[in-house]
Formats: structure tokens, C-alpha cells, sequence
């Protein structure tokens, strides 16, 4: 069959997990990757856009990444699939959803962590920090961010996922003499993708079933 033939050679190209999983921190997907995006369904995602920022020119350059829509339009896998891209190019690749950095934050800032980890995330080639603007910021997490962006600005790369549209986000930071400064680090050197359409888990949910699919329905 030509979808199987398709599938064997998608795996074909892929790497073996060990020469990529090594420079990835805990990716939320861990077997996303580039070879495997669907461009079929209408998310305005575009192909050549897509690839051409999957050869990492972004990363060597230390850019940032923007990955907006609503929720189940896949922003997190496709941060996923171009973490283990970032990492297949051998850029040491950390992931953390947002309410997890702020946790971990709180936390170092108590036990006496707190400069080891801001240089750990200073340090690592590729940040990729998911669901960005969930929830409105504290005045110390607005500074934490800010410092975060600061040790980065210029010198790594972030990949940011969210729902909010970044012409949200200064309202989102709140603090507007912070939220400049955040954000003058993020939007001015970042490479954009808008996800578009409806929710990709209920396409899934809601496919019709195949006919052996009703056939095993009728006899249950």
C-alpha cells in the first residue's frame, strides 16, 4: 500500500532515538519530529517556511521562535518536533511548561538554588517554554523572566508556545516598563508561526469509524 510504503520511509530517515534523546530534556512528545508534521490539514502551516526552519539557521543565529493558536491546533507537538530538530543538530534542547519554570524558580529561590538554575537556563542552546501567558504574572515572576531573557538575549534561542496572541502579551505581563523590556528580548529577532483552525484532538475524536470499525461495533 502507498501509505505504508510512506510510513517505512518516514522511519527510514528518522534517526535512531539515542543520537537525538541525549541533547533533549524532557520533551512533552517525545517522538515528535519534523519528518511527521502534517501539513494536510488546514492550520496555515506552510511547508516551505516549515522546512526551512527545521535546517536550524534560527538556532546558529540565536534567534527566537513563536508558535501561537488555540488550544489542540498542536503548537506543543510541533515545539516538540523542532526541539528534537534542535537536538538532532546537536543544540542541547530544554523543555519546561511555564507553571513548572515558575515552580522550579520559587523553589531554587528557597533552598539556595536559584543562580545555579537561572545559569542552567541561560546556558542551554534551545529553551523551549509551553504555554506562555496561561495565567497572569507576579511581580517576581515578571523579574525572574526578565533576568531569564536577559543572560539569553542574543546569545541562546527560545521557542515560546501559547494561545494568547502576542499582541496580548504586554497585558498579559503587566508591569508595562517590564513587559517592554521582556519583550523587546523576544518579538524583535523571533521567527513566527500562527496555527489556525479548529481543535486537532476533536477532528481525531470525531473521525467516522472504519468498516471494521462498525462491524465490530454491530456484533458487541
Amino acid at each position: 500500500m502507498v501509505i505504508d510504503a510512506r510510513s517505512r520511509s518516514r522511519h527510514a530517515r528518522r534517526p535512531a532515538p539515542d543520537q537525538s534523546a541525549g541533547r533533549s530534556q524532557a520533551l512533552r512528545f517525545v517522538d515528535a519530529c519534523i519528518e511527521d508534521v502534517d501539513f494536510a490539514s488546514r492550520r496555515g502551516l506552510d511547508r516551505r517556511n516549515t522546512l526551512q526552519l527545521a535546517q536550524g539557521a534560527w538556532l546558529k543565529a540565536h534567534e527566537n521562535f513563536i508558535i501561537t493558536g488555540l488550544t489542540g491546533t498542536g503548537k506543543t507537538w510541533l515545539a516538540c518536533a523542532f526541539g528534537r530538530q534542535a537536538a538532532r543538530l546537536d543544540h542541547s534542547v530544554l523543555y519546561l511548561r511555564m507553571p513548572r519554570l515558575f515552580e522550579d524558580l520559587a523553589m531554587a529561590r528557597l533552598d539556595g538554588r536559584f543562580p545555579r538554575l537561572i545559569d542552567k537556563l541561560a546556558r542551554v542552546q534551545l529553551l523551549i517554554l509551553d504555554d506562555w501567558g496561561t495565567h497572569t504574572l507576579n511581580d517576581q515572576q515578571r523579574l525572574d523572566l526578565l533576568e531569564i531573557f536577559e543572560e539569553r538575549y542574543r546569545r541562546k534561542s527560545t521557542l515560546i508556545t501559547a494561545q494568547l496572541p502576542v499582541a496580548q502579551w504586554h497585558d498579559m505581563i503587566g508591569e508595562p516598563t517590564i513587559a517592554d523590556a521582556i519583550l523587546d528580548r523576544i518579538i524583535h529577532n523571533s521567527h513566527r508561526i500562527a496555527l489556525e483552525g479548529d481543535s486537532m484532538r476533536r477532528k481525531k475524536a470525531a473521525r467516522p469509524l472504519t468498516d471494521v470499525e462498525n462491524s465490530e461495533t454491530n456484533t458487541n
